[in-house]
């Protein structure tokens, strides 16, 4: 008789703790301390109403993001949601890219990722390949629900490391009816293989050493080190696209106070989860129609290149830019081109379109 007691209070007991969990989590939900100043890294435009929103995604992580809509514009719109660099925040690369494409007729929106910037997660300055990319489905899930967006024509684009992401998230959520890439890094490969696949597999023991060592300092000390950012000052031997990150995160261009590449940067340990976790591994079942974008002179060019051959269909296109570094894809707007990306996101996104059958 005392077992059969004690389990229906233990089971309450459990329900009544899950039941305030999830109360603590919806409060968190709405504790950001979202800035009202216009704090971006370019100049607002008049052409477009901007506003801040909040959404979740199924972690329950709320996500701060800037929305961009057309003034006086009519009916529900095709939606594009926008992210990255990796390591940037909405105020940088993925806003100007937002506002921009909203000039042009879209419903945008610029969102800082889980852990970043306005958005809400712990710890702070992580990226993970599942949530990172669940990101863009939870802000599909947050624009399907808006009266002024047609949830059949919602499209993302992904910068730097988030463009890996975008693909992922193309290849695991149909809801997402047109992707782009812009200057995509392919964040598990670069960690797990180095830049142009330099590392070994002792490379990476050797690594996945350091990094678990790390990883129980910060358990035992309670401090989780972050890798400092972009390197500043600038070594005399720095490589090229270092300096040219240098000359757009540390500087009046593209410097914000909320970014982690401006300031301290992320965790060290972030590798960890992407050496074996490859995000790209069914990018070939894609049915949407997808851009990617790169600049041929970029260091990073390759990413996309590589992942280009593994797409399939008549629906995919590969755009190199002639005389473009990777920097120059945030924020050359002579170089970044707007107007193909708008003809792309019509075509992809114009009512009626369906996704091509295999």
């Amino acid at each position: 008789m005392k077992r059969t007691t004690i389990l229906p209070l233990l089971a309450l007991a459990t329900l009544l703790s899950a039941t305030a969990t999830a109360q603590n989590t919806m409060n968190d939900m709405d504790t950001l301390n979202l800035s009202l100043e216009w704090d971006k890294t370019f100049p607002q435009s008049e052409r477009v109403s901007h506003t801040k929103v909040t959404f979740h995604n199924r972690y329950g992580i709320t996500l701060a993001a800037d929305l961009y809509k057309p003034k006086d514009a009519v009916g529900p719109l095709a939606a594009v949601a926008v992210c990255g660099p990796y390591g940037a925040v909405k105020e940088q690369v993925s806003g100007l890219y937002a506002q921009t494409l909203a000039e042009r007729g879209f419903l945008t929106i610029a969102f800082d990722p889980s852990f970043y910037g306005e958005s809400g997660g712990r710890p702070r300055y992580l990226t993970s390949p599942e949530i990172s990319t669940d990101d863009f489905s939870a802000a599909v899930d947050y624009l399907s629900t808006r009266e002024d967006v047609d949830p059949q024509r919602i499209g993302i684009c992904g910068i730097c490391g988030w463009g890996g992401f975008a693909l992922n998230a193309a290849a695991n959520d149909p809801r997402i009816r047109a992707t782009i890439t812009s200057t995509m890094y392919d964040m598990s490969r670069v960690n797990a293989r180095g830049y142009f696949d330099a590392m070994s597999a002792d490379d990476r023991y050797h690594l996945r050493e350091e990094l678990n060592r790390l990883r129980g300092e910060s358990y035992r000390t309670g401090v989780a080190e972050r890798d400092g950012g972009v390197v500043d000052p600038l070594p005399e031997d720095a490589p090229l696209f270092v300096r040219q990150y240098h000359d757009y995160y540390k500087t009046a261009r593209g410097y914000h106070r909320r970014s982690p590449n401006s300031n301290e940067g992320l965790m060290k340990t972030n590798s960890l989860a992407f050496i074996n976790m490859p995000i790209l591994t069914y990018i070939d079942e894609i049915r949407t129609p997808v851009l990617m974008i790169h600049g041929a002179e970029a260091h990073s060019r390759y990413f996309s290149e590589d992942a280009f051959k593994r797409l399939t269909g008549d629906n995919k296109e590969l755009l190199i830019i002639p005389g473009a570094c990777h920097i120059d894809l945030y924020d050359n707007l002579k170089v970044i081109p707007f107007d193909r990306m708008t003809e792309f996101l019509q075509r992809a996104l114009a009512c009626g379109a369906e996704a091509p059958e295999r």
